[in-house]
């Protein structure tokens, strides 16, 4: 069964990207990293030997259609289902079927899966057994990092391949391919596309090929024809037949441009302001997820450095709260532009470590007896005392054990000499007889 067949390809019938969608490798327009000559997958689809596989990547770069592809090839049974729609009972009645083709016929089933991130982990977990015996090969297609989607088991039986973003010169390529052809594009019709026209569609599709496909299609059906019933697709009819380019904003696509933010922060004033005005005005992400990265960057990059970057980020959150978006725009800004330029620190980051590391090395701590609460009558009798207080001494320091005596000679503060730090380091160093 191929679940992939949809009837006669007419002119009238399917989208055009639908009857556009390519039925071998040859037709496959990208990729080529992983479905190029010689490549793995490549050799295993057309050997008809794939195993169980996840495809990742963003929206319209061709997952589904390398399913199909798939089915094309595959002398046994291709089930299709969808992840939103599918229960335990749907996957259960394909892994039945499967095994009865397998023992009876000694066929093979093919189970797509597509949008496996929306699958919840109990039905993730119906598939295992099938998977691991062989009853099933398993293709599963997903928008969102797998990583954070899939169960570990099933990642761990399935070999990944990871999808890269199409471009305008792809869509450029099935655009001028559906001019073409006269069965199952729009070469039936007496087209001229100006390539102003097909760059613009290009442009804001954004390497989604349905979508160029689409505006072409549209461009083409609603366009008057010219007295000798020729139809011409200008650049003011391919501006009106598609808007504005796609912006891929999903779940994992926020989590990477918080990433980047966070990273450009170390390195690169310009990048900062850019990943958070992108993801704010672009994506529509919240400015307060970006504020609270700004104020872990504080301590976690820049920490004692310039203790002023923790300032001026809470003074952030305060304007975002008080004046609300676009108004504190440029607090933020602000705020961002004065970290990435303050010199940086991980000192703070590695303290809680090394402190973190002998607390699990203790089994227990016991506070020196001179550091014990001594406000109630009997404390001295009990040996709490003996603690001399700092300001009576010169430079407001004296040296006596603060730590529990199995690691009084741990050092997990260790300043560095940039900026604020400088200072700090030299007098610890006064402070150890350094």
């Amino acid at each position: 069964m191929d679940l992939f067949s949809f009837g006669e390809d007419t002119a009238g019938g399917r989208l055009l990207a639908d009857r556009m969608r390519p039925e071998n490798l040859d037709e496959y327009i990208g990729q080529e990293h992983i479905i190029g000559p010689g490549k793995l997958l490549r050799r295993a689809i057309e050997a008809d030997q794939v195993s169980s596989i996840l495809l990742y990547g963003p929206p319209g770069c061709g997952k589904t259609t390398l399913a199909h592809i798939i089915s094309h090839h595959t002398q046994g049974e291709f089930v299709r289902l969808n992840a939103v729609e599918a229960s335990v009972k749907d996957v259960r009645e394909v892994i039945e079927r499967a095994q009865s083709n397998k023992a009876l016929y000694g066929s093979k089933t093919i189970l797509f899966l597509d949008e496996v991130h929306r699958f919840n982990s109990s039905r993730q977990d119906a598939l295992l057994p099938a998977v691991e015996k062989g009853t099933i090969t398993f293709i599963g297609a997903t928008t969102e990092n797998p990583f954070h989607y899939v169960n570990g088991a099933l990642m761990s039986r399935s070999t990944l391949f990871q999808l890269e973003s199409l471009t305008s010169e792809h869509s450029l390529v099935a655009m001028r391919r559906a001019l073409a052809d006269e069965k199952r594009g729009l070469g039936f019709m007496q087209l001229q596309a100006d390539e102003e026209a097909l760059q613009h569609i290009a442009d804001m599709a954004n390497g989604d090929i349905r979508r160029a496909l689409n505006a072409l299609e549209l461009a083409a059906m609603t366009t008057a024809p010219e007295p000798d019933g020729s139809v011409h697709i200008t650049l003011a009819v391919a501006e009106e037949s598609i808007r504005r380019p796609i912006v891929k904003a999903d779940e994992s696509t926020q989590y990477d441009v918080l990433s980047a933010f966070h990273k450009s922060i170390r390195g690169s004033s310009d990048a900062a302001l850019f990943w958070f005005l992108y993801a704010v005005e672009k994506l529509g992400m919240d400015p307060m997820t970006f504020i609270r990265r700004l104020i872990a960057a504080s301590s976690e990059d820049i920490g004692l450095a310039n203790p002023q970057a923790m300032v001026q980020a809470v003074s952030a959150l305060e304007a975002y709260r008080n004046n609300g978006w676009p108004e504190a725009k440029l607090n933020i800004a602000q705020a961002i532009l004065f970290a990435v330029e303050s010199p940086k620190s991980n000192a703070v980051v590695m303290a809680i470590s090394r402190a973190m590391d002998s607390i699990e090395e203790l089994k227990s701590a016991e506070v020196p007896l001179h550091l014990r609460d001594t406000h109630y009558k009997g404390s001295a009798a009990l040996g709490h005392e003996g603690y001399q207080y700092p300001h009576n001494f010169p430079g407001h320091y004296v040296k006596q054990e603060y730590l529990p005596k199995a690691i009084s000679r741990r050092v997990f503060y260790q300043a560095t000499e940039q900026g604020n730090e400088a200072k700090i380091r030299h007098n610890q160093g006064l402070r150890r007889g350094e």
